[in-house]
């Protein structure tokens, strides 16, 4: 379920060490995180005696850009990150104090909805632009006194594609983590997963429910819990067979699991994929065709936000309430990570989009958002699969054909093939 396009992927392995390498690096970002989140934990900075003043906030919108100017009695340094879904540019700058007009209240201008401010953390004070579209930074200076104006922090913003957004998000994400580790020496590394005994990039395939839980019931009486088991099997033969991959199933019998469980079974094997596979059911008969999911922290509209809901409750149909764990992302640093991982599950799910299309009928905006929490993992790239409907005929007799559940791992494999190949370009 994604966007993007055409032909079989060729080997990854063509460039030598070229996917080892390209683990260590991606990891190596995220281990980064981690140590920052350690730093900080034990480093945090003191509040200042005294701050300085940012007296205004205009956002002005002009024919060719967008430009957001503070007003300040000191000079400050700043830095600035991309965050997407939704779209936000933040501002960071060493505490300052608030003191704005009443005029100066969040509104939309032009392709900005809206903004909000405030001190993050001690030390830290942040400024959050929400925008409509996908926005880049064209521009980002502090402007000396001259006349009556004081300082004014400066930033000029473009109009950009969701493409251009997330490369950007990814490079100002990566270089925001680094300067936000303080320099201390970080306490005792914590156990690595066990290192991988060959080249292959490890994908672990979810297949939705199982044991006392069913998942959606079809027409026919067909559960759920089965077709994605089937579809997982044929998934993981068709990775296989590649040579590349290594699959690994969260469950290969009708056995219970839970979702956090799930996840962990990824961070077990240091994965470097997450798919869950699953099939929906619906009052509607007529609605059918596949669709794939990505983490957000506010559904794409009420009918993902209500599938997830769904989904996400399935521990308690065990016995198992999942509503008092402690969440994923417990501060800035790891939230930063996952919003990394965010950035490239969304690239996974355009190919599995442009893929898929070669193979079965997409449901309308096939790339949605929503809260699943077997995609919470902050450090495993993750899409859900919804394959289709099995309260929809042609949908469910689709899924129950073993030769059609092949031609789905086939698309499957070739929408992976393509990301790694993005990854390992990128890395470069």
């Amino acid at each position: 379920m994604t966007r993007h396009a055409v032909r079989s992927a060729m080997p990854l392995d063509s460039q030598g060490a070229g996917i080892p390498a390209l683990r260590l690096r991606f990891k190596a970002f995220l281990c980064l995180c981690v140590l920052g989140l350690v730093a900080l934990a034990t480093a945090l900075p003191a509040v200042a005696a005294g701050v300085p003043v940012v007296s205004n906030l205009r956002i002005g919108n002009h024919p060719d850009k967008v430009r957001i100017v503070l007003d300040l009695d000191e000079r400050v340094d700043f830095s600035i990150f991309l965050l997407p879904d939704p779209y936000r540019v933040v501002i960071d700058v060493p505490e300052v104090s608030f003191r704005l007009p009443e005029s100066a209240g969040s509104r939309a201008v032009g392709p900005i909805a809206g903004w909000r401010y405030g001190q993050f953390r001690p030390g830290t004070s942040r400024v959050v632009i929400d925008a409509d579209n996908p926005v880049q930074v064209k521009s980002a200076f502090v402007l000396p006194p001259s006349g009556a104006q004081q300082y004014r922090l400066v930033i000029d913003l473009t109009p950009a594609t969701r493409e251009a957004f997330l490369e950007a998000s990814d490079a100002s994400i990566e270089r925001h983590v680094a300067l936000s580790a303080p320099r201390v020496s970080p306490p005792p590394a914590a156990p690595a997963p066990l290192p991988k005994s060959d080249d292959r990039m490890t994908i672990v395939i979810d297949a939705g429910h199982g044991g006392v839980d069913p998942g959606a019931i079809g027409e026919n009486g067909v559960y759920e819990k089965n077709i994605v088991l089937a579809a997982a099997q044929s998934l993981k033969a068709a990775l296989e067979e590649t040579g590349r991959y290594k699959a690994v199933l969260t469950r290969d019998s009708d056995s219970f699991i839970r979702l956090r469980e799930r996840i962990a079974i990824a961070r077990r094997v240091d994965a470097d994929l997450f798919v869950s596979l699953h099939a929906d059911s619906i009052k509607d008969g007529s609605l059918r065709g596949l669709s794939v999911y990505t983490l957000s922290e506010n559904a794409s509209d009420k009918e993902a936000e209500a599938l997830a809901t769904s989904e996400n409750k399935a521990d308690i149909v065990a016995g198992i309430d999942l509503t008092q764990q402690e969440p994923e992302v417990t501060n800035i640093l790891i939230d930063l990570a996952q919003r990394r991982t965010m950035n490239y599950s969304a690239r996974l799910a355009g190919y599995v989009v442009k893929e898929m299309e070669r193979e079965t009928k997409l449901l309308g905006r096939p790339h949605r958002f929503a809260g699943f929490a077997v995609l919470k993992a902050p450090d495993v790239p993750s899409v859900l699969v919804e394959l289709g409907f099995l309260s929809n005929r042609e949908d469910n007799r689709r899924l129950n054909d073993p030769t059609f559940r092949r031609k789905v791992a086939a698309g499957l494999t070739r929408a992976i093939d393509r990301y790694f190949q993005g990854v390992q370009s990128a890395f470069r």
